[in-house]
């Protein structure tokens, strides 16, 4: 993949011991998964309408922790002819959550070889702070475009006017953080923002649309040239929505209507048999969707080396 400006290639800082990006060809377009790393939650945030007792027997069939785990936070970058496309921007940094082994996407791209400058447009599936922090850390700004544009549905902005947390079930502080975050990303950049209503074309091949259910305005972007495809879910789909989809995240703002998102999704991309990449899935979170019954398969491709 070469989304660089320079011809040098990009070398990882010593001190990352694990791969923070993968690369993936769609046709003739160049898409690169960016980890922005981790978000350690309550286990209870995967299924709070969940019997405790399936819930504690799904996280050891998994072997994962009872308590707490760690979420993955996975960005997207996307060449398509002379637009590069950032897809959600991850964390950024909140002193107040304790959070530090996430906010790393601005260092990451960096370290892919990715100028902020050269970034034409910026993509967001919503509007909670893990999607849009880390254009809201210190100098970020200043290193962008100043004709930079950013793409969100008018039903998400419109939400974040006056924002409905009666549903959610998050842990203490994340409504008041998660509301500053998105009331300081409109002041900031509310004039580069380019709203649509149902679905919009950013660039050839690549179509963000919107879904519902997470958050009123929450999108999915589907990248699609040359007979491939893939699309980016952001937090339409969660490690525990193949086997339990109508199990609801603590963080859904409409959790009945965001279950019913997540099905009509994954039956579309089992059907497709397209790549399917999300903010919360494991990183790299690149793999198939394959029907299991009344619920769904989870099918990590194979690293390409």
């Amino acid at each position: 993949m070469n989304l660089h400006n320079t011809p040098s290639p990009a070398t990882s800082k010593p001190e990352e011991l694990v791969p923070s990006r993968y690369a993936v060809r769609i046709g003739e377009i160049d898409v690169l998964v960016v980890s922005d790393g981790v978000l350690p939650l309550p286990t209870t945030m995967l299924a709070h309408n969940a019997d405790p007792a399936v819930r504690a027997a799904w996280l050891n069939n998994m072997f994962l922790p009872q308590d707490a785990f760690d979420w993955a936070l996975n960005a997207v970058m996307v060449r398509s002819g002379d637009k590069k496309i950032l897809i959600d921007a991850g964390l950024g940094s909140d002193p107040d959550l304790h959070l530090p082994r996430a906010g790393q996407l601005i260092k990451r791209l960096e370290a892919a070889g990715i100028d902020l400058a050269s970034v034409t447009d910026l993509v967001l599936t919503h509007m909670h702070m893990d999607h849009v922090g880390g254009l809201l850390v210190d100098g970020v700004k200043q290193r962008l475009r100043k004709d930079l544009r950013i793409h969100v549905a008018a039903a998400e902005v419109k939400f974040w006017e006056a924002p409905d947390f009666s549903r959610v079930a998050m842990p203490p502080g994340f409504p008041d953080a998660l509301r500053a975050a998105a009331k300081q990303f409109v002041k900031e950049y509310g004039s580069q923002i380019r709203q649509f209503d149902e679905q919009h074309e950013v660039a050839p091949g690549v179509v963000v649309r919107r879904t519902g259910g997470h958050t009123p305005g929450h999108s999915v972007v589907r990248v699609a040239s040359g007979g491939d495809a893939l699309t980016f879910a952001g937090d339409a789909v969660f490690a525990v929505g193949f086997d339990q989809p109508e199990w609801h995240n603590g963080f859904e703002h409409d959790p009945e209507e965001a279950a019913r998102v997540r099905i009509r999704l994954l039956r579309e991309l089992a059907g497709t048999g397209e790549l399917l990449v999300a903010t919360h899935m494991p990183f790299p979170s690149v793999g198939h969707v394959a029907v299991a019954g009344d619920a769904f398969r989870w099918v990590p491709v194979f690293w390409d080396y």
